[in-house]
């Protein structure tokens, strides 16, 4: 399960989480930083990653063009970087039976 976090999302996040999620990144890290929603959309369906973001577009666009790439919704409003860490932690068995679930496209978590 590859994580990439979007740019509303801090970029240490990839790192904090490498335990869980290997082999995640961030939008900035592989060039993308203020990149469109469907340059970023192409990225994560060409290189296997979930989206992770705080941006309601990401969720439309999920209900709109389905999956790949699958989202995850982080609906925590203005929050720290730890909470964040502390949710994806705290949901690592959700977020790993929604990576397995061939019918769903996004999982919102708070």
């Amino acid at each position: 399960m590859k994580l990439l976090f979007d740019e509303n999302l801090s970029p240490k996040l990839a790192r904090r989480l490498s335990d869980l999620f290997p082999s995640s990144t961030h939008v900035r890290d592989v060039g993308l930083k203020s990149s469109d929603d469907p340059l970023v959309w192409e990225y994560a369906k060409e290189n296997y990653f979930m989206i992770v973001s705080k941006d309601a577009d990401m969720h439309d666009r999920s209900l709109i063009f389905g999956y790949p790439p699958k989202v995850i919704w982080v609906r925590l409003g203005n929050c720290s970087t730890r909470q964040v860490e502390e949710l994806l932690r705290r949901e690592f068995t959700a977020v790993q039976k929604f990576y397995e679930d061939d019918y769903v496209s996004f999982l919102a978590l708070s």
